[in-house]
């Protein structure tokens, strides 16, 4: 059941307003952190980008799982248990780095670990919002969140991250332990929603796998979110590979320093806050279609244009123009799916969404620090440039759906 027509998104959107916003300062500077440190352990480009890549392997390994319990249990305690546990596994890490035992090991370990826990919250978090906030209002609702993400995330905590780390390398991951800690006691302040909290009806005894299966069968079967997926799992291959290296590529190739290189991922955050901004706007004068068959062409404008410059403000300015298309896309992709999915599979759907666009991901960040080690930094964005174009042209005429929905 969706949330009555008369509906406001009112405090218990306020609540998950609030605690998206923590939560993604703290993931911010974690994001900047992380590669940091690696780098401190080690120089090798593979092993840098093997970091990354263990918190995002979770998603291609488990999506499907972590989609079928979300449409099983309470969402609302369930994100709130996940929470706490990846707030004391980064408090752990924190401690261990003030204690001068980090090691790229166990770094692969703990972000692991915090990425498992993430296939499971955001899932359960997307799959919560149509049962809070009315149909007609998802679209500004995933727009204010989106815009919640690009100023934490990407604005105010790349600086900061950048900034705590140079004070202390444990200082950033002991942050956002505790931004885990206060978004999970917001969402455990939410009322309880009784028709989101078990996708399935009362006697339904079906394995873990059949729902699993019903999940994928239904998405494979709606052919606009099936090209969403599939778009976006090969583009992830190509924009994972390229930014797995971001931290050298910004230091060898722009000339960067530690800050330089978290001011430099804020112009992004800036392109971002400007498309939450004018999503909505943009999809009204353009059309949802035109926005995401430009929004692929864009992502392969990029790739090539980092490749081919050495000058930061050149770089900043396609970052910021790619910050936008992010945000945009995300905007109409995750509406489009909320409304055409039923409440029951929301979890599901997600989940075969979430291993399409995170395998890809994955396969990604796996792939750029070997391609960085044997063409040098510039290597993985000439080929992502390349991918990009193919999946722009194999998307084109399947994304005319979406401006009906």
């Amino acid at each position: 059941m969706r949330a009555p027509m008369s509906a406001r998104p009112g405090a218990e959107f306020a609540k998950l307003w609030t605690a998206s916003a923590v939560s993604n300062v703290g993931d911010g500077v974690t994001v900047v952190a992380g590669p940091l440190l690696a780098a401190s352990l080690t120089r090798d480009p593979a092993q840098v980008a093997l970091v990354a890549f263990a918190q995002a392997l979770p998603w291609p390994l488990f999506s499907l799982v972590s989609g079928a319990v979300v449409d099983r249990v309470d969402r609302r305690r369930l994100i709130c248990a996940v929470d706490l546990l990846r707030g004391a596994v980064l408090a752990g890490l924190a401690l261990l780095v003030a204690a001068g035992a980090a090691t790229v090991p166990l770094l692969c370990a703990v972000f692991f670990l915090v990425g498992l826990g993430e296939t499971v919250a955001d899932t359960a978090a997307v799959a919560r919002l149509p049962a809070i906030v009315p149909p007609e209002r998802l679209a500004a609702a995933n727009a204010r969140l989106m815009a919640t993400f690009t100023v934490g995330n990407q604005l105010a905590a790349k600086p900061l991250g950048a900034w705590l780390f140079a004070a202390g390398a444990a200082f950033p991951f002991g942050f956002d332990a505790v931004t885990f800690v206060v978004a999970a006691l917001l969402v455990a302040s939410m009322r309880r929603v009784p028709a989101e909290t078990r996708g399935r009806p009362p006697g339904d005894r079906r394995s873990l796998r059949a729902d699993i299966a019903e999940g994928v069968r239904w998405l494979w079967s709606h052919r606009l979110l099936r090209t969403l997926a599939l778009s976006m799992g090969v583009a992830n291959i190509a924009f994972c590979s390229a930014f797995s290296v971001f931290v050298l590529y910004a230091a060898d190739r722009l000339g960067l320093s530690e800050v330089g290189y978290g001011l430099l991922l804020t112009t992004f955050g800036f392109g971002g806050l400007a498309g939450t901004v004018l999503a909505d706007r943009l999809q009204r004068r353009f059309g949802a279609t035109a926005l995401l068959r430009a929004g692929l062409a864009l992502e392969a404008a990029t790739h090539l244009v980092l490749a081919s410059t050495r000058h930061a403000w050149v770089a900043a300015a396609i970052l910021v123009a790619f910050g936008v298309h992010t945000m945009v896309w995300g905007v109409i992709a995750t509406t489009v799916r909320q409304r055409a999915t039923p409440d029951r599979l929301l979890g599901r759907v997600g989940g075969v969404y979430a291993l399409a666009d995170s395998s890809g991901a994955a396969l990604g960040l796996l792939t750029g620090g070997v391609l960085a080690r044997a063409g040098g930094v510039t290597a993985p964005y000439w080929i992502a440039g390349a991918l990009t174009a193919l999946v722009t042209a194999a998307a084109w005429r399947p994304l005319k759906e979406a401006s009906r929905l």
